[in-house]
């Protein structure tokens, strides 16, 4: 497995990841837009990839701007294996080297994502809609994560 930078050419496959989850689905596939997809890897912030045998099967975006993970999926199949945490983590790593600013996420209520993100550290600090939890992580937090 390779992970790296996702670039815009990456757009397409990234589209069929984030279309393939059985959680967290989109009700309407058209609202994410390659357009935003590139905006968010090429202005806002920067994503990165997961590949197996050149075909995408995980990708993570962050945004600096928004202050937020915009996206965090793995392809079905290749689900607990790291690939989340790897992505989780080296997109937290690059955030907090531009920003100490606290970063925010939201997911479903009652998922897996719920339970990876606690688990990863996340603190839950709300509710913005009812079918959303919102997490929060702060930079002392992020790095309080790896000491011994």
């Amino acid at each position: 497995m390779l992970f790296r930078e996702a670039q815009i050419s990456d757009i397409p496959q990234l589209q069929v990841v984030r279309n393939a989850v059985l959680e967290n689905t989109l009700s309407d596939p058209s609202l994410v837009t390659n357009y935003d997809v590139e905006d968010y890897i090429s202005r806002r912030g920067k994503g990165w990839v997961c590949e197996s045998n050149g075909i995408i099967i995980g990708f993570s975006i962050v945004s600096v701007i928004d202050k937020n993970i915009w996206a965090l999926f793995v392809h079905p199949g290749y689900d607990k294996s790291g690939i989340g945490r790897r992505l989780h983590d080296g997109l937290l790593e690059w955030y907090f080297a531009q920003t100490n600013e606290t970063i925010w996420l939201s997911t479903a209520p009652g998922t897996r994502a719920e339970h990876f993100y606690r688990k990863a550290g996340w603190v839950e600090s709300g509710t913005p809609g009812k079918e959303e939890i919102k997490f929060e992580m702060t930079a002392a937090q992020w790095k309080g994560c790896f000491k011994l």
